[in-house]
């Protein structure tokens, strides 16, 4: 359950255009014909979006995760994301902006991480965690 003020519907309709294998199942609408919950699924994942009001606001203790093939695909989605008032984090991490926040991973991060190299893998780790946006070539160049 994703908690928004009033933009349910037009989250979810950024989400399911821009991800593969993605739609919205179905709106529950109010009274004034406005939206009210949103059944979504992203990458056949299934998720709902409420329009609650102000009362809560997304936070880093929720976040989608995107694993991508390559750099190519990785920037698709982290420059769409953070595109119209979006904001970059660290570590592959960024909020788009409906306030949600989102990891844009490259698989070769994981093998990178688990190098089975300790110091290989621990000089991976100083690449990402000086990284807003992941490059996989720098990833790739700490463990070679």
């Amino acid at each position: 359950m994703l908690w928004f003020n009033d933009q349910a519907e037009e989250a979810a309709t950024f989400y399911t255009s821009l991800l593969p294998k993605s739609e919205i199942l179905n709106i529950v609408r109010g009274a004034d014909n406005r939206a009210f919950t949103v059944q979504f699924s992203l990458m056949g994942v299934e998720y709902v979006a409420l329009n609650g009001g102000p009362v809560f606001t997304p936070n880093e203790a929720f976040s989608i995760v995107i694993s991508v093939g390559d750099q190519e695909e990785l920037d698709k989605y982290w420059y769409a994301l953070t595109s119209e008032g979006g904001s970059e984090g660290r570590c592959g991490w960024l909020k788009d902006r409906f306030g949600v926040s989102w990891q844009v991973v490259p698989r070769q991060l994981g093998e990178c991480l688990g190098n089975p190299d300790p110091e290989k893998a621990g000089r991976a780790m100083q690449a990402m965690m000086g990284m807003g946006r992941l490059i996989v070539a720098e990833l790739e160049a700490a463990v070679a």
